[in-house]
């Protein structure tokens, strides 16, 4: 479930018009902002991008994980023009089109444009004080309703 904290009260947050409880064993995460000179070869990100009608991909958020997660490209969000590349760093440079990453997996490579406009994170330990109204969130939960994990970002 991905939207924004509306309302917080006691142990439970409010997204997109559904309740939903951090528990003891919730992990938090949260989504430090930093610059794309941060990222190196051999790190592993997930980068959101849109395709172009020329098929060159340009990022929308690049995201550093601390440990590889599901790599592959795929389709994100049911949408032809919008990707999902999970895949470890080879090359950062600077091409004719702006700042250029070049992915690496399994049976694969991408390159992407990475815009001024993207958002560059990495994801380090959260904590309950993050969950505030206004806080855009990604999460899990399990079907009693209590949160597995909340991925929170700087409160908008």
């Amino acid at each position: 479930m991905r939207g924004t904290i509306s309302a917080v009260a006691g142990d439970v947050i409010s997204v997109a018009g559904k309740k939903v409880r951090i528990g003891d064993k919730t992990e938090i995460v949260y989504t430090q902002p930093i610059l794309l000179g941060d990222i190196r070869p051999g790190d592993f990100l997930g980068v959101t991008s849109m395709k172009g009608a020329d098929g060159q991909l340009t990022a929308v958020e690049v995201r550093r994980f601390p440990r590889p997660v599901n790599p592959g490209h795929r389709a994100f969000d049911g949408r032809d023009d919008q990707t999902m590349t999970n895949a470890t760093v080879e090359a950062v440079v600077q091409a004719s089109s702006g700042r250029e990453l070049t992915l690496s997996y399994a049976g694969g490579a991408q390159k992407i444009v990475v815009p001024e406009s993207a958002s560059v994170s990495t994801l380090v330990p959260g904590n309950r004080g993050q969950l505030v109204p206004g806080a855009p969130v990604n999460l899990t939960h399990d079907a009693s309703g209590e949160a597995l994990r909340v991925q929170v970002g700087p409160r908008r």
